[in-house]
């Protein structure tokens, strides 16, 4: 959540966010209504208050006369003081409520606008010409099947549409992929964390995934927990109600989960292969940094992004994502979008998201920086969605006959394999 004295004293700030959101700016409007009658109520809560206390001091006092009359008029303070404090919690309940619908406040650099709006910061690697290399390239679930290592046929039989099975290769493949990035991960001073699957729901709405992206999160009613979309959440929650001592930061944990993602309204969208599945596997970078360097912050993450992406050879640009493509905790988002081949286009591979203090206000996560507490900033940044990694490699690194060839920063965790050949089934 943004900082409440932000938007008393800067209100126009909070409506042009939203704007540029495509968000509801009337929101910034009653939110301030609200607040207003939070802080009233709360005076007039405190000043009957304290005449119930002054009064309290007279009634041992008075004559039998006064007593009457100043019990009577204890009486009806009780009344007044019960009434003001049931006003002053409605108002602050409905003034936290309207503050957890307010996205963060978009970083003044992001380009306005919606998905198509991004802005192409640059572009690493060189597309191949499949043509003038005398063959047609084969998309990665023809490529999958002929080495023997994914089964979405399987999958749906199993679990339904858009899941799959990994095998052979493909199995192997992935635990090579999620050992080089945690090896990577580790070498620049991250924590490597194994991390739930399942969270609470203060977990949930803390790290922003109950607002605009709930219709994406899987809930189990009977436990009352939901399935991460992203191990952010865990390790977002993860220094709840904390208060973190400031020599401490930066505090970089690099977590990998299984992710589960209900895709709704992605009906037509990528629906053959594994490109946009309901599980899978990631390793995720996460930050808590001062607020003040979380700019900074921000563009390590990006360049351990893209360290990731030149290692695996993969061509790829960089964007600038659009204010209406932004999560609500997001302040400012990074993609790395890999090309596709077969598609003709770039695809986001990689994402990294500052969320300043939004996160930590939510979550009640502080820094004490010598007689100063105050909320501190809290960044994330995949480092390897395991199945689009998958997409990009295959279709990228095949050859003519199929095969297709290893990154040598894989090599290592394949027993040295420097190709992966078909197999007959």
């Amino acid at each position: 959540m943004i900082d409440l004295r932000l938007l008393r004293e800067d209100p126009d700030r909070v409506r042009a966010s939203q704007r540029a959101r495509g968000e509801d700016v009337a929101l910034v409007d009653a939110l301030l209504s609200a607040d207003e009658r939070r802080r009233s109520s709360g005076v007039r809560f405190d000043e009957l208050r304290n005449e119930q206390k002054q009064l309290g001091k007279l009634i041992p006092k008075a004559s039998a006369d006064e007593k009457a009359e100043l019990l009577k008029k204890a009486e009806q303070l009780k009344a007044d003081v019960k009434s003001a404090d049931a006003e002053r919690d409605a108002a602050d309940a409905e003034a936290h409520e309207l503050l957890l619908r307010l996205g963060n406040l978009v970083h003044p650099d992001v380009p306005v606008g919606g998905e198509e709006d991004f802005v192409t910061l640059e572009t690493h690697g060189t597309i191949r010409d499949f043509g003038a290399e005398g063959f047609e390239p084969k998309d990665h679930l023809e490529l999958g099947q002929l080495l023997g290592a994914i089964d979405v046929e399987r999958g749906a039989k199993v679990s339904g549409s858009r899941f799959y099975f990994l095998t052979g290769v493909g199995a192997l493949l992935e635990l090579a992929l999620v050992n080089a990035a945690i090896a990577q991960a580790t070498e620049a001073g991250f924590t490597p964390m194994l991390t739930p699957a399942l969270v609470r729901p203060q977990s949930m709405a803390g790290t922003g995934f109950l607002g605009q992206a709930a219709q994406d999160v899987y809930h189990l009613d009977k436990d009352d927990l939901y399935l991460v979309g992203t191990s952010e959440v865990p390790l977002a929650a993860y220094h709840m109600d904390e208060i973190i001592d400031a020599e401490r930061l930066p505090l970089r944990y690099a977590g990998f989960s299984p992710c589960f993602r209900r895709e709704a309204g992605s009906h037509g969208k990528d629906t053959k292969g594994i490109f946009r599945v309901h599980q899978f596997d990631k390793v995720e970078m996460f930050s808590y940094v001062a607020p003040e360097d979380s700019e900074a912050e921000h563009q390590r993450l990006l360049a351990w992004e893209k360290q990731w992406l030149t290692s695996l050879e993969l061509p790829y640009r960089v964007i600038d994502v659009a204010t209406g493509d932004l999560g609500a905790s997001a302040a400012r988002k990074f993609d790395c979008e890999a090309w596709i081949p077969t598609q003709g286009k770039y695809r986001e591979l990689t994402s990294t998201s500052d969320c300043t203090e939004f996160q930590s206000r939510r979550l009640s996560i502080r820094v004490r920086d010598g007689k100063q507490v105050k909320p501190l900033a809290t960044l994330n940044g995949t480092l390897c969605a395991v199945p689009r990694t998958i997409v990009a490699i295959l279709e990228n690194h095949q050859l003519a006959d199929g095969s297709v060839r290893v990154p040598e920063v894989l090599r290592p965790y394949l027993g040295g394999r420097e190709v992966l050949e078909p197999v007959s089934r």
